[in-house]
């Protein structure tokens, strides 16, 4: 798989789990967090880390789409994902170890992907074929 179709999929997952987040963020942050993830004012950070993931992932699309620089939303993912990472490690024995370990693994390995990704971007690239920034956002292609 070329390194373009590797970003594309990464920002469309990206863009699914910023949606769960905004969606449903006590079922979201659950698989994250636990239980304390469905009480209202965890739910305000799970919306807004989603909101966030779902503007990167998004971003991410639409500079394919328009043959823009895409390397900058890439290493703004690869910080985000980091810093989950981290903020997990950190929360240490709140979370409970059968939900931390699992995610600290997708975080980790998400930011990694990203870090070895980005450096492929230094120049803008073509833009998708058949794809408009209409069809970034709502996933479906461009009919002719």
């Amino acid at each position: 798989m070329e390194a373009r179709e590797l970003v594309l999929w990464h920002a469309r997952g990206r863009q699914l789990v910023g949606s769960a987040f905004v969606l449903a963020p006590g079922l979201a942050g659950s698989a994250w967090i636990g239980s304390d993830a469905r009480r209202r004012p965890v739910k305000v950070l799970a919306r807004a880390f989603g909101a966030r993931d779902l503007a990167i992932g998004l971003g991410t699309v639409i500079a394919l789409d328009r043959g823009t620089p895409v390397r900058g939303w890439i290493e703004a993912g690869v910080l985000s994902d980091a810093i989950d990472t981290v903020a997990s490690l950190l929360a240490g024995s709140s979370i409970p170890p059968a939900i931390r370990w699992p995610c600290v693994a997708l975080g980790a390995g998400s930011a990694a992907l990203g870090a070895r990704l980005a450096p492929q971007f230094h120049a803008a690239p073509a833009p998708i074929p058949g794809e408009t920034p209409e069809s970034a956002l709502t996933g479906h292609p461009a009919q002719p």
